[in-house]
């Protein structure tokens, strides 16, 4: 087992420096957080691994790029963020080149009602990862990248190679099915209560 290492600067100045336990340390102790953010964009098991790896890749790669801070919290939140960009780019690039996954559709600006969806406390996160999960693919993608990742409809449109239009129709659709789906399941909870 690795002896806990307490504070993160270290951590990173260590693996810039190439010590294995420290890479170690920061990929055991970050793997299930961004494979969790992996997870929104992708739920095959054999492809989440790989994801995460490469991700990983990409940070240990990438790491004297990130600016450490005095500040523990602050340099918490802000490597968290970082590896969580890093991972959902990672994982929109597979998507990307994996043409059989989006399923690209002429899409129109038809009428999209906006009606807000209240998440209320008869749903636990894997009621309402399942609802993300049963969004065709292009629609959880994009709710993801602009509801949680807090990526705009022109990152989003260059990243995916849509044009900005689709993106935000492909969002508006997700976001109709999802209050279907949450209408549905919540009325399948009180049945059942």
């Amino acid at each position: 087992m690795i002896k806990q290492i307490k504070r993160l600067d270290s951590v990173i100045t260590g693996c810039i420096a190439g010590d294995e336990k420290c890479k170690e340390w920061l990929y055991r102790y970050y793997y299930g957080y961004l494979k969790a953010v992996a997870r929104r964009y992708i739920d095959n098991a054999s492809d989440l691994e790989e994801l995460v790896n490469d991700s990983f890749v990409k940070i240990f790669k990438h790491l004297n790029r990130f600016g450490i801070t005095d500040d523990p919290i602050v340099l918490s939140r802000s490597f968290k963020g970082w590896a969580a960009k890093i991972t959902s780019r990672t994982a929109i690039d597979f998507l990307r080149v994996d043409k059989n996954y989006f399923r690209v559709e002429e899409l129109t600006d038809d009428s999209v009602d906006a009606e807000p969806v209240s998440i209320t406390d008869k749903m636990n996160v894997q009621d309402i990862l399942a609802l993300l999960n049963s969004l065709p693919a292009m629609q959880k993608v994009i709710f993801n990248m602009y509801e949680i990742e807090g990526y705009s409809h022109e990152e989003i449109a260059e990243s995916l190679q849509i044009p900005y239009a689709n993106s935000r129709v492909y969002l508006a659709r997700a976001k109709k099915t999802l209050r279907t789906l949450y209408q549905k399941n919540i009325n399948s909870i009180s049945y059942a209560s």
